[in-house]
């Protein structure tokens, strides 16, 4: 049995991720009575999702307990880049949207309620800050565990000791080490996943509305590869492209099938650890990406919104399609990091153009059906981008205090 552990840890888990996949899709296409097996995802997903608040919490408490000086600077660093690239994510949507208008054959309207406004998504934002903390640890509320957790990271770091400090250090290690477990079984995870996805809806779903489907891909793949690229590019002086294909290989495939930010924490963790960076910066960078670095989620508001207002025959000038990619911005950053999470703010940006609820649930259920390409695209682009901004953001400290950078990016 040790052996056969052995050699299965010691295979790449990239390879062992894409077994899982192939395998999945066959088993989804032809074995569609296994209902079983996407059990192995639920169970995955699940596991990433209760650990992962745990996590969050434990590390961001140690970290900031543990912190040395000069960490302030990397966090203003990462959060200018995190919402320089949703807002220019949202830019992309608006010109893909003009130059390739696109109508959509609505259904039926929705019953699912939607944020009406900034104002409601912003009071949401703060009621979860001040949440219970046990309950937002139950709830897997990230802005109130990010909330509760800094407070009480403040308030070891000015009365703990050094030996308060050690232990705090050994239990979020300990966790550390359970995520660890967990992320071994994501090959079993996403064979369940692909499983239930292709065994539920088949291949087909690549060609129903697919001209929607194809502008929200373009533009996800222009900023992953373009516009991101861009951003690191000119604030490290390198080239961008071995760190940004190693953050979406290594985070962003893992992410595309657990569809949520939120899960892929513990993953992104891990991948900054094989990258050399600070854990006391990225246990709460990374999770405060989870939160408000939403480049996928700010094109999906604005590409469906638009296509809702093309369906409506309604003429959408330059200025308010620039308004409205700032609505899309500071709206992503209220998303759920949870799959799906985006789809329910279209309505939000509607209302800006004028488009009716009624229309904009309809919206909404059209990206529930475009989902599983769709949100699985938005959520890898979202938490790739964490790590990403998130190394960049050490990089450019450490170049700018003379040290030199690893950009070999080998994991260690």
């Amino acid at each position: 049995m040790k052996k056969v552990i052995g050699f299965y840890t010691g295979t790449p888990l990239i390879l062992r991720i894409a077994i899982g996949l192939v395998i999945g899709v066959c088993l989804g296409l032809f074995a569609k009575q296994l209902a079983f097996i996407s059990l192995f995802g639920d169970i995955f997903v699940g596991a990433l999702k209760a650990i992962a608040p745990v996590l969050v919490f434990v590390l961001v408490i140690s970290s900031i307990a543990s912190a040395g000086k000069g960490i302030g600077s990397r966090f203003k660093t990462v959060v200018i880049f995190y919402l320089l690239s949703t807002f220019l994510a949202a830019v992309v949507a608006v010109i893909a949207s003009y130059l390739f208008p696109v109508t959509l054959p609505l259904a039926e309207a929705s019953e699912q309620s939607a944020p009406t406004g900034l104002g409601e998504v912003f009071g949401t934002l703060l009621t979860n800050m001040v949440q219970n903390p046990v309950s937002a640890l139950i709830n897997g509320n990230y802005v109130g565990i990010l909330t509760w957790s800094v407070v009480l990271g403040l308030a070891f770091r000015a009365i703990a000791g050094d030996k308060t400090k050690e232990v705090l250090n050994d239990i979020s290690a300990a966790v550390s080490k359970t995520v660890g477990f967990v992320i071994q079984l994501a090959p079993f995870g996403i064979l369940g996943l692909v499983y239930g996805s292709v065994g539920e809806y088949g291949l087909e779903i690549f060609t129903d509305y697919g001209k929607i489907l194809l502008v929200l891909v373009g533009c996800m793949l222009a900023v992953a590869l373009i516009v991101d690229p861009l951003i690191v590019g000119i604030a490290l002086k390198r080239n961008p492209y071995p760190l940004v294909l190693k953050c979406f290989k290594e985070s962003g495939l893992t992410a595309f099938f657990t569809r949520s930010s939120a899960a892929n924490i513990p993953v992104n963790m891990k991948l900054c650890e094989s990258l050399g960076l600070d854990r006391e910066y990225y246990s709460v960078s990374i999770p405060l990406g989870a939160t408000i670095n939403m480049d996928g989620a700010a094109i999906t508001i604005t590409v469906m919104s638009l296509a809702a207002a093309h369906s409506q025959g309604i003429e959408v000038n330059f200025l308010i399609a620039i308004i409205l990619s700032f609505i899309a911005t500071l709206g992503a950053c209220g998303a759920s990091g949870v799959a799906g999470g985006s789809l329910l703010l279209i309505p939000m940006a509607c209302s800006l153009l004028g488009v009716g609820s009624d229309i904009a649930m309809q919206v909404v259920g059209v990206g529930f059906i475009i989902g599983v390409v769709q949100d699985s695209l938005e959520t890898a682009i979202n938490s790739s981008g964490d790590a990403l901004f998130t190394a960049t953001a050490e990089f450019c400290e450490r170049i700018k205090r003379g040290e030199k950078v690893n950009f070999s990016l080998k994991s260690k």
